[in-house]
């Protein structure tokens, strides 16, 4: 031990938290050692398992012939639904989701059975040999047929504010219209897949790779007929989720599982990729219709709205999904009298699911698209409309929900990123550029951003960890969240690194599991650092607590005196390492390990009335893009992005900074370039990274500015920081703006482009047609 000269001034100087660090895998990832589900090694006798899957869109099974699939080289066995031992059912929310098709299937590619086999190849080659006959039904393929037909998988929504039909009526300007925008296929890198063990006494243990353990767990178990107790579900990391290992993991964990118990062997269940886009949903689709009247400033004075989601066949997350697009169609505006309706589409399709943003980007695209086209018509920039209808501060606060805002820091946000983006003079430089450029276009748009961070389902706003302190001094942390690549491990890592005073080399975090951590939420609703950060710093100061306690006694002073940092423990003008302290606490029989729990304050809603005080805080942000279109083939390119982004007081700005820009990309392919597309027999075309185009590196910007608005949040966070999973995936809404502004300059700007997302180079053509023939 020794005697520092001024232990307030290095307290003061060091910490864990707030500065740039290394994913805590990041090593691994580049060394390809980091273990995902399919490189746990496999245990002698494992079989390989497959799912057999529907050729019709909507159809009752009349027969089905499962000799040539016994028949083929290498199967064990094939499972049907009648060989489940349960319930047949992995819905998160409505039980109408059956894992193997009963009777009737209900989209091109719903599982009907299962076959295990010695090797991967041989299942899935024989789960093709199977003979269906079917009774073919009427199908629904899209969003508008739902609607038209009142094809519903759950009742329609609406939220009012106001009187939108008088504040309609008054109105001295008004803008109607339609808008479809696509959805997206998650594209994580890993696939789905399940690797299910037989354990004794019933018991299942099931590696997977999924955001939701617990779920998993309680969808197992009610498949196998057995309690949650019998079931251990286990995963390290995921090879991505962005919402598509929420819910529809359930699926592959419950068949694995199935097989697993009805053979008696271990059974991996891995999906191709072809089969995986096949089987899972995607993010929603929606339909809108709109109506808005305004005054002759661009203010909104009344806005309508009513948007259909493509659901799929079941309910699945979309109830959620179509409460959180409600409650962000107003993003950064404030608006007075408001009719917001949503309808969930019953299709014969993949039943969609969550997808980054859960519902907010689609919600919040709308008002962007109905601001772009007030701007057109007046002949303003639109920036300047904005602007005009931004929420205030101490008025024109309030939600259409209800919630009032008290963080709102749209505006210094938005001067900041003008300024240091030059919008002005850029945007005078496009003009420039248009007026002597016949076939490029230029086109430039700033949009901004405001998302809601919490579950909108109150419960779920909770989360527990594990924290335990060695002889040794090194620390080993359990928490409910899971890691896909964003770096909650790393983030939870730092914040008991700083609450225990200790180098971050000195924490672990282990798998998720929910034998440590029982009854976890989902990571997802960009909570997962927040909740888990928090529940894991409870463990840690409870820890902490005792130390200091123990110190006092060995040195005396005051416990609220005691200080860690750098490896020590500061105590009354004496310095212990702490692995000395520690030590001597075991000896002590002091407790060196302790559980953590965090619920989420002042969250509140009632889905009858939507109204309520669903959020815990808002995350901002803004960018401008700048892209050039080529107006004889469509094709476009982005020249330069700047994005500004509201993390709070960032945890780790390095992790943060590359999920902006992540996100950026993703939401700049869904609104652009990735495009689903079904037949007129309800097949989905684009099943694979042949027909189904993700963004790669040469569609990233060369200029590419991406920075953090320095900022602090105004609640409690976990050490005021915000999240940044999903808000980020809306700030590519500028370069959907900026296609639109390009093709705009076409007719002068005098003519609403009719451009609906994503804006694929046949879609941009189209557009430019129309705003010819109308110019």
């Amino acid at each position: 031990m020794n005697h520092p000269g001024n232990p307030e001034l290095k307290a003061a100087a060091w910490t864990a938290v707030g500065v740039a660090r290394p994913h805590e895998s990041a090593e691994l990832h580049v060394l390809g050692q980091a273990a995902y589900t399919d490189d746990i090694p496999e245990l002698n006798g494992t079989l390989h398992a497959a799912l057999g899957l529907s050729a019709k869109a909507h159809a009752r099974i009349l027969s089905i012939d499962l000799e040539p699939v016994r028949a083929m080289p290498g199967v064990v066995d094939v499972y049907t639904v009648d060989d489940i031992p349960g319930t047949n059912d992995c819905g998160p929310i409505i039980h109408d989701d059956p894992i193997l098709a009963d009777g009737v299937v209900q989209y091109v590619g719903q599982p009907i059975f299962i076959v295990v086999a010695d090797t991967h190849t041989n299942a899935r080659r024989a789960a093709r040999k199977a003979v269906v006959a079917y009774e073919e039904l009427p199908a629904i393929l899209t969003p508008q047929e739902a609607k038209a037909a009142q094809s519903y998988v759950l009742p329609p929504l609406q939220l009012k504010r106001g009187d939108f039909q008088a504040a309609f009526e008054r109105a001295p300007h008004v803008v109607k219209g339609q808008l479809f925008v696509g959805g997206q296929e998650q594209f994580y890198l890993e696939g789905q897949i399940a690797y299910a063990i037989p354990k004794e006494h019933k018991g299942m243990f099931v590696q997977c790779s999924t955001q939701h353990p617990s779920e998993m767990q309680h969808v197992v178990a009610h498949a196998l007929g057995r309690h949650s107790h019998h079931v251990q579900v286990e995963c390290r990391r995921m090879g991505g989720g962005f919402g598509g290992k929420e819910s529809q993991s359930a699926l592959w964990a419950a068949a694995a599982a199935i097989a697993a118990a009805k053979s008696g062997r271990p059974v991996k269940l891995r999906a191709d990729r072809d089969d995986d886009m096949m089987v899972t949903g995607k993010r929603h689709c929606f339909f809108y219709e709109y109506e808005v009247g305004y005054d002759g400033s661009g203010k909104i004075l009344a806005a309508k709205v009513d948007m259909t989601l493509r659901a799929g066949f079941s309910a699945d997350l979309s109830g959620p999904v179509a409460t959180r697009a409600v409650c962000h169609f107003d993003n950064t505006y404030y608006l007075s009298d408001v009719d917001i309706r949503a309808g969930c589409g019953k299709t014969n399709t993949q039943s969609n699911t969550a997808f980054r943003g859960f519902g907010g980007p689609q919600g919040a695209i709308a008002i962007e698209y109905v601001i772009d086209e007030i701007a057109r018509k007046l002949g303003r920039d639109p920036l300047d409309i904005r602007r005009l209808n931004f929420y205030g501060k101490e008025e024109r606060n309030q939600t259409p929900y209800g919630q009032v805002i008290v963080d709102n820091v749209i505006e210094e946000l938005t001067a900041e990123l003008e300024q240091t983006s030059e919008y002005r003079a850029r945007r005078a430089a496009v003009e420039a550029f248009n007026r002597s450029s016949p076939v490029l276009k230029k086109g430039i748009a700033f949009t901004p951003v405001k998302f809601g961070i919490a579950f909108n389902v109150t419960h779920l706003n909770q989360a527990g960890a594990l924290v335990h302190v060695y002889v040794d001094g090194s620390v080993l942390v359990n928490h409910g969240g899971t890691e896909m690549g964003q770096g909650i491990n790393t983030k939870v890592m730092q914040v008991v690194a700083h609450e225990l005073g200790r180098d971050i080399a000195h924490v672990r975090v282990t798998a998720t599991d929910t034998s440590k951590v029982a009854n976890t939420s989902a990571t997802a609703a960009s909570t997962g650092a927040d909740l888990n950060g928090k529940a894991a710093q409870d463990a840690a100061r409870k820890i902490r607590q005792r130390l200091a306690e123990f110190a006092v006694k060995l040195h005396g002073g005051e416990v609220s005196g005691v200080q860690f940092h750098a490896d020590a423990v500061h105590v009354n003008g004496v310095s212990v390492p702490f692995e000395e302290l520690v030590q001597k606490a075991y000896l002590a029989r002091v407790q060196l390990w302790s559980d953590g729990f965090y619920a989420t304050p002042g969250l509140s809603w009632d889905a009858k009335t939507m109204s309520g005080h669903p959020f815990s805080y808002y995350a901002y942000g803004a960018a401008v893009s700048e892209v050039v279109v080529d107006t004889l083939t469509g094709e476009w390119k982005l020249l330069r992005a700047d994005a500004l982004y509201d993390a709070g007081q960032s945890l780790n700005p390095a992790i943060d900074i590359g999920q902006v820009e992540g996100a950026f990309i993703q939401g700049m392919g869904w609104l652009t370039t990735e495009q689903l597309w079904w037949n007129a027999a309800g097949k989905l075309m684009t099943h694979a990274p042949s027909t189904y185009k993700v963004p790669g590196i040469s569609d990233c910007p060369e200029d590419f500015r991406v920075r953090l608005f320095e900022n602090r949040n105004v609640e409690d966070s976990i050490h005021r920081s915000k999240a940044t999973g999903e808000p980020p995936l809306l700030l590519p809404f500028s370069v959907f703006f900026a296609i639109r502004d390009a093709i705009s300059s076409v007719g002068g700007h005098k003519v609403n482009p009719p451009l609906n997302a994503p804006a694929t180079s046949e879609e941009i053509l189209r557009a430019i047609s129309a705003v010819e023939a109308a110019s």
